[in-house]
């Protein structure tokens, strides 16, 4: 076997120092040496970013202390996400994180509440979800502390300061043997198979490779610039395309979970870090000026703003191969979709894992590539499909934006899920999905899309039986709950930050 001597990342922040950090761990001991190129003139934009439960896997992957890594990113906790105006204006419904209820027998709990349903049951389904009943009171217990209680099964993420976690983790990645090399790439040198054999910098110095991970963001320099890999464009499906961002200074105790509240021409962000809180309005500039969209979220913010307001333009979609030759492109290099649903950081580690998995030698063999574009695109088509499940089920018609909505026609493969699950509230299992039954269930209830029927199977079970269920679970899930420290309260007992220093 031809080892790779050495694998370059091209752009540091968090998809740089997150491919690092885990390359870091596993090359540790060589014989493969990781090597870093950024500029502290390219600057990260330092707003709160909200994770998924995964993003937790890959802390305690690296054997890192979950609670110093809280209180050094400012990181506070995340129980789901709070979505206000989305069905309509008024309306509010949560996407939490874990279990809701509990199967019986063979029967999934949510087969069993929708026989509930039908039989005129008062319940809302989140009334048994414990994430979403302890983000609602604004309480925080870690589930693994409390087994053998009606908070087990919930789960939960963070939110966290992302230009602490790259600098986190650059701390990490460099303690164990990773070269930061500081400079700004401007050529690209390629080899005579088209693959890229060294990048150049701004000041002439040169560093060569045998494989390259692009981290350059938008830029994308290697996959796009160099390579000329084309983009699947989603703009039809996903209409916004810019972000007003500010971070400001926390008015409150920060919730327990994001808030993601429909705008006009859009939707904005609340992601409560323990000090500070970054804010954002994602829109359509179709409809609405970079002008307008920022008075309109400077309007709606609490407390004094510390950072921004900056403007960011994206493109929604994937490149159609994220790797290429001896080039894999993670982050924003290789994809974007808005982060309705927090998934940027995840599909960071969810490459690079990936990458680990088919990890090649010096003749990055294609059929490895070929399956790992397969399976990345893959997860990149499921995260698109679930966030276009919350615009295109909406019944607002009152901003030329919503009623645009009405007309999108979802991808095919959305079109499907949505079909099966109107039949019997069966839905499509994939091998590795990012997004399980609660979250389909919580989304497609919260924007009124409820099964024809329940599966029949359900009824071997006496209905007094599914009734007694509900009438006693969400009273005692609530009960339990009301007992548990506040999330202002648990961060202060076990894990609190140091206030922000400001910056000079």
């Amino acid at each position: 076997m031809a080892h790779l001597n050495k694998i370059v990342i091209v752009g540091g922040g968090s998809a740089g120092w997150i491919c690092a950090a885990m390359l870091s761990h596993y090359f540790q001991k060589g014989p493969t040496q990781v090597e870093l190129v950024e500029s502290e003139e390219i600057g990260t934009i330092g707003v709160g970013e909200s994770t998924i439960p995964p993003f937790l896997q890959l802390i305690r992957t690296l054997g890192i202390n979950e609670q110093e890594f809280i209180q050094e990113t400012q990181a506070a906790f995340k129980l789901g996400i709070r979505f206000e105006n989305w069905l309509e204006k008024g309306d509010t419904y949560y996407h939490p994180f874990g279990q809701i209820g509990g199967p019986l027998e063979v029967n999934e709990f949510y087969q069993c509440w929708l026989r509930a349903k039908q039989n005129g049951h008062p319940s809302n389904l989140q009334d048994f979800a414990p994430a979403t009943a302890m983000a609602k009171a604004g309480k925080f217990m870690l589930p693994a502390a409390a087994q053998k209680t009606m908070i087990a099964n919930a789960n939960y993420a963070l939110h966290v300061d992302a230009r602490l976690v790259g600098l986190y983790l650059r701390k990490f990645a460099e303690a164990r043997g990773v070269k930061r090399t500081e400079g700004i790439v401007t050529d690209v040198a390629t080899r005579p198979d088209g693959g890229v054999a060294k990048v150049i910098l701004k000041d002439g110095r040169e560093v060569a490779g045998d494989f390259f991970v692009d981290c350059s963001g938008f830029r994308a320099l290697l996959i796009g610039k160099t390579l000329g890999e084309p983009f699947r464009d989603w703009g039809d499906v996903l209409l916004c395309d810019r972000a007003v961002v500010a971070q400001t200074e926390n008015v409150g105790p920060p919730h327990p979970y994001t808030l993601v509240q429909a705008q006009d021409f859009g939707w904005r962000w609340r992601i409560p870090l323990q000090h500070r809180a970054g804010n954002g309005y994602v829109f359509a500039s179709k409809y609405l000026s970079d002008d307008e969209a920022t008075a309109t979220l400077m309007s709606q913010i609490q407390g004094e703003v510390v950072l921004g307001p900056n403007i960011i333009p994206f493109k929604t979609g994937v490149r159609e191969r994220p790797w290429v030759k001896n080039v894999v492109s993670i982050g924003l290099s290789c994809g974007f979709i808005e982060p309705l649903e927090s998934t940027a950081l995840h599909l960071i580690y969810k490459g690079m894992d990936y990458f680990l998995r088919f990890l090649p030698d010096m003749d990055a063999d294609q059929t490895l590539a070929a399956e790992y574009n397969r399976r990345m695109v893959a997860d990149y088509e499921e995260i698109r499909d679930f966030i276009v499940l919350h615009y295109v089920t909406t019944r607002r018609e009152d901003t030329p934006f919503w009623r645009d909505y009405q007309k999108v026609v979802p991808p095919q493969s959305l079109k499907e899920r949505m079909d099966l699950f109107r039949a019997a509230g069966v839905l499509r299992d994939g091998v590795d999905d990012m997004f399980r039954a609660p979250s389909w269930q919580s989304v497609m209830e919260g924007m009124g899309v409820r099964p024809q029927r329940y599966q029949q199977l359900v009824d071997r079970i006496p209905l007094s039986v599914i009734m007694n269920l509900m009438d006693k679970s969400a009273p005692m899930l609530a009960d339990f709950v009301a007992t548990l420290p506040s999330h202002e309260e648990f961060l202060a007992t076990h894990c609190p930050a140091a206030p922000f220093k400001r910056s000079a």
